[in-house]
């Protein structure tokens, strides 16, 4: 019996964005080491439907491209497959020509056949020689008439090493709209509904799925398959969990697949995340990759790993991202090429086995932030690795146009990462960990930031309690977090169109300051700038002209810390655009702001192994069904 791997498939939606990720119907060459088109064949009109293409007679299309290049050294490295069948239905005249690469993206030919009339061609392929990295793909080429391909698949003859299948949870907050678009998504996608047991949608927002326009109609014909769950806002964290502990309760289940709201869903990407965690040789955390929503073809999230020094999260080859697949093919991208191995996977998309649910526990009650890199840390260190899957992926908004290091979320952030670290840090007193988050306090309050260090402050003053607090406030702290923003006029985002705000200096003083020897110090001079104006602030008062109006404007791009705190205020886009953000200088704020900050660190670091046993003795309390349920039942 043949066992589908992976489908070739064509894009839902007819966006010419999409086409690059698909089909890549154009001649490449390069010119000073950069990809270059050389001509521009991506006609929409070429594709025929979901699963078929045409090639235009006398030209070249190859599948070697991001959704429809199979992933041979992933499959290689985690599952025991040894061979693959490429089957490739075509009619019209054409040639198909069947390629490979390696870890470092040398493309080799390793097979063809030339066809005619209706033809469905096979290719057996092994699986052994990619534990470094490689893809499989194939291109077809047109003869003297057009060539359509009709359809095309990876399969395998090996069964499973578990068939259960998976249930969805959906996590949404006031996203009701993006949610209906998802369960139409796959409620017109048979292929992954064949492996999906339930869809349990956990709606915790106040603008309801169920009253959204197309909501009825998409439940009717999901039936008995979807089940949408009510409960308070317990952040991403709770909504996550109780995907979790729902899919617990499903014997027909083997995983959970965790989906963030607002997103848009490839279906066969979900139908591939389930495939390989059944065939994965040990059971695997399997992770989709983050495309932008807004910005199509650019890849941000492709393997994701924690640094045990200062333990921060960052994508692998961070420097690299995010990748165009507009401007840089597939086949062009020497280090897309190379296996990528994850600590975590981030849960706008990942497939978590059941088993590790049940033997490391649910999500840690974070409310949001590190809870996904958390879990995978945990888990990573009870034998379940994480997998970030290429040709596994979904679209959703990337922080490009976001800032939330200095919104409400700045508590999570600091608190979350201090309690993971503690968790599974394995640095004396955490490393760099303290002298990092310290840094950070600095640079805000330097920026006239006062908002985020009050909440970095809390979060710091919540740790030292203990890790009851993280089952205490876990609905109360987000609401708090926001309610104290009232405090701090610099989060006020000025949007009055009949209004125009303007600086003393104007705008043009920051691009005096590129030319300054103290613009983007390092080495010595970052110390020095760092002490002379963590001193300047402390002694001195700002200029009563420039408290009444700020002294100069930054384009938020240019609003960094070694910039900004050179004058009394500042005058500063939002990261979205909307408006702008006034700064200003408070001498009481930053005086009693540092003190405390210096203190709290101090305290954490002298406090950290004691710190370290409670929340590591307590975690297995936290993250417990028993103690998610008690949870569950009193938000009810």
């Amino acid at each position: 019996m043949a066992h589908v791997l992976q489908n070739v498939v064509f894009p839902l939606d007819r966006d010419p964005d999409l086409l690059p990720l698909y089909a890549d119907p154009e001649t490449w060459s390069t010119i000073d080491e950069q990809p270059v088109r050389v001509s521009n064949r991506a006609h929409l009109g070429n594709i025929l439907g979901r699963h078929r293409a045409r090639i235009v007679s006398g030209r070249r299309v190859s599948l070697g491209t991001y959704f429809n290049a199979f992933p041979a050294s992933y499959w290689q490295h985690w599952t025991s497959v040894r061979q693959v069948r490429l089957t490739v239905r075509t009619s019209g005249p054409a040639t198909i020509l069947v390629y490979r690469s390696n870890g470092a993206g040398v493309r080799q030919r390793v097979d063809s056949r030339e066809v005619t009339g209706e033809a469905t061609s096979h290719f057996d392929l092994e699986l052994t020689q990619y534990s470094d990295g490689g893809w499989l793909w194939f291109d077809i080429v047109a003869d003297e008439k057009h060539a359509i391909l009709e359809g095309a698949e990876w399969t395998t003859e090996q069964a499973p090493a578990r068939t259960g299948k998976a249930s969805l949870g959906i996590t949404t907050y006031n996203k009701p709209d993006y949610c209906v678009e998802t369960l139409q998504a796959l409620a017109a996608s048979p292929d992954a509904l064949e492996f999906v047991d339930r869809i349990f949608l956990v709606d915790q927002g106040t603008q309801l799925v169920t009253e959204q326009d197309g909501y009825d109609a998409v439940a009717a014909d999901l039936g008995e398959t979807l089940q949408v769950i009510r409960q308070p806002n317990l952040g991403g964290s709770g909504g996550f969990a109780r995907g979790m502990h729902e899919a617990l309760q499903r014997p027909e289940s083997d995983f959970v697949q965790l989906l963030d709201d607002d997103v848009l869903i490839e279906p066969e990407s979900l139908r591939r995340s389930i495939v390989f965690g059944q065939y994965s040789t040990n059971p695997t955390l399997v992770g989709g990759h983050m495309f932008d929503l807004l910005d199509r073809p650019k890849l941000h999230g492709w393997a994701e790993v924690v640094d045990e020094h200062p333990f921060m999260w960052r994508n692998l080859y961070q420097e690299k991202m995010a990748h165009d697949f507009g401007t840089s093919n597939l086949r062009q991208s020497t280090l897309l090429h190379m296996r990528m191995d994850a600590d975590y996977n981030g849960w706008w998309m990942c497939l978590i086995p059941l088993d590790a649910i049940r033997e490391v526990g649910l999500s840690l009650p974070a409310f949001i932030k590190w809870d996904d890199a958390e879990f995978c840390l945990r888990a990573g260190e009870a034998g379940f690795p994480t997998v970030s899957m290429p040709g596994v992926a979904l679209w959703h908004v990337s922080w490009v146009n976001k800032d939330d290091s200095i919104d409400w979320q700045a508590y999570f952030h600091a608190r979350n990462r201090i309690v993971a670290g503690l968790l599974h840090s394995t640095a004396p007193r955490g490393g760099r960990l303290l002298a990092h988050s310290r840094r950070v306090d600095l640079k805000h309050l330097m920026m006239m930031q006062y908002y985020p260090v009050a909440l970095r402050n809390q979060a710091l003053r919540d740790v030292l309690r203990g890790p009851r607090h993280m089952q205490e406030n876990l609905a109360t702290a987000m609401p708090a977090a926001r309610a104290l923003a009232t405090s701090y006029p610099e989060t006020v985002i000025h949007r009055d169109p009949s209004t125009v705000l303007h600086a003393r200096k104007g705008r043009q003083v920051y691009k005096q300051l590129l030319r300054n020897e103290f613009d983007s110090p390092t080495g010595l001079k970052l110390r020095i700038f760092t002490l002379k104006t963590l001193v300047a602030h402390w002694l001195h008062k700002p200029a009563q002209a420039n408290v009444a109006q700020p002294e100069v404007e930054f384009g938020k791009g240019d609003a960094h810390w070694w910039r900004v705190p050179q004058f009394d205020s500042a005058l500063v886009s939002a990261a979205d655009g909307s408006g702008k953000n006034i700064y200003t200088r408070d001498r009481k704020k930053y005086r009693a702001m540092l003190r405390e900050s210096v203190r709290l660190h101090a305290e954490l670091k002298r406090r950290w192994p004691e710190l370290q046993k409670q929340y590591r003795q307590a975690l297995p309390e936290l993250v417990s069904q028993q103690s998610w349920q008690k949870i569950f039942e009193e938000k009810a």
